[in-house]
């Protein structure tokens, strides 16, 4: 007995005629704007980068009676301020950063899970200007009043912990903690996001080997997540070296290198000399000054790089 099958009406015949070209037209559209839009990414990249080397160019072809110092002299102080507080702020944020992302993928909860990374995403929503204000009023005057003169009395045979302790706050020290709040929300999303795509299976073998529920995270989350951690922590670096206000509203800043992280004299940043120096600036001063925001485009540039090839290389040695 044979069987026919159904010839297909003539409305489902004339349903896919309209609808496959309907389905390409779509996928031709959102093509072409995905496209325009990473392309958009990278001419905005190319002409910022642009801007900064032709209005920066001048600095290096002026004469040298032009400037009371060489633009190195002038540029290093400010490359070593950016750089010792954004490393205060990351020493501080990294580690806490990766409790709490334990914490609410391994565990908390699911309903108090959902809520802490809701508060935590909230973080990385408030202005940097709040948290400078809360830096200065709120958290300076306790530090300055109970941690800093412990420090002096007890640690000041490190070159960190100075003889002379600050009685404002307004120091490297105060910076660095309000940097460490505001990349932390970065760094535990990131790291919250890895540890929960630790394979069940390794997960679960570790368990059933006797291990402590610590003991499975040391042994299949922490290897699992590690360069999901270097990567957050990188890229909360490259937020934590192009702050701009929190850092000019703490730091009584001070021309020179200084490693006294408890003291009113403090290195400043390149991103708070220029928000503080470019309204009295004019001529060639304005073109140093850009010089200097090329240096700090390209230490992020570089910091956010690596951390992407950091994160590609870990992911795909996990895959």
């Amino acid at each position: 007995m044979t069987t026919t099958e159904n010839p297909p009406s003539k409305a489902a015949e004339a349903d896919s005629s309209f609808t496959q070209p309907i389905s390409r037209l779509a996928d031709r559209v959102f093509g072409g704007l995905s496209f325009g839009a990473a392309t958009l990414i990278l001419v905005t990249l190319a002409a910022v980068a642009i801007f900064l080397i032709t209005e920066g160019l001048p600095t290096f072809t002026a004469d040298e009676g032009e400037f009371d110092r060489s633009f190195l002299a002038y540029v290093g102080p400010l490359v070593f301020g950016t750089a010792y507080a954004a490393a205060i702020g990351l020493l501080l944020a990294t580690p806490v950063a990766v409790a709490v992302a334990l914490y609410i993928s391994h565990y908390a909860p699911r309903r108090l899970a959902k809520t802490l990374g809701y508060f935590v995403d909230l973080l990385a929503a408030i202005p940097s200007v709040i948290y400078g204000i809360w830096g200065i009023a709120v958290l300076a005057p306790i530090l300055s009043d109970s941690l800093y003169p412990w420090l002096e009395d007890n640690a000041a045979f490190l070159p960190f912990f100075g003889p002379t302790a600050s009685t404002s706050g307004r120091t490297m020290m105060t910076a660095g903690i309000v940097l460490a709040v505001m990349v932390l929300p970065i760094i535990t999303a990131i790291s919250r996001e890895v540890f929960l795509q630790t394979p069940r299976l390794h997960e679960e073998a570790s368990l059933a080997l006797g291990a402590t529920r610590w003991e499975m995270i040391r042994q299949a989350v922490l290897p699992f997540g590690r360069s999901g951690v270097i990567s957050g922590a990188m890229l909360g670096l490259g937020r934590a070296l192009g702050e701009t206000m929190a850092v000019a509203i703490i730091l009584a800043p001070a021309n020179g290198y200084f490693w006294n992280v408890i003291t009113n004299q403090n290195s400043n940043t390149i991103a708070s000399n220029i928000a503080l120096s470019f309204p009295e600036s004019s001529g060639l001063e304005v073109n140093r000054l850009i010089a200097t925001g090329l240096v700090l485009f390209a230490i992020t540039f570089g910091v956010n790089a690596t951390a992407r090839k950091i994160s590609s290389a870990g992911f795909s040695g996990a895959d």
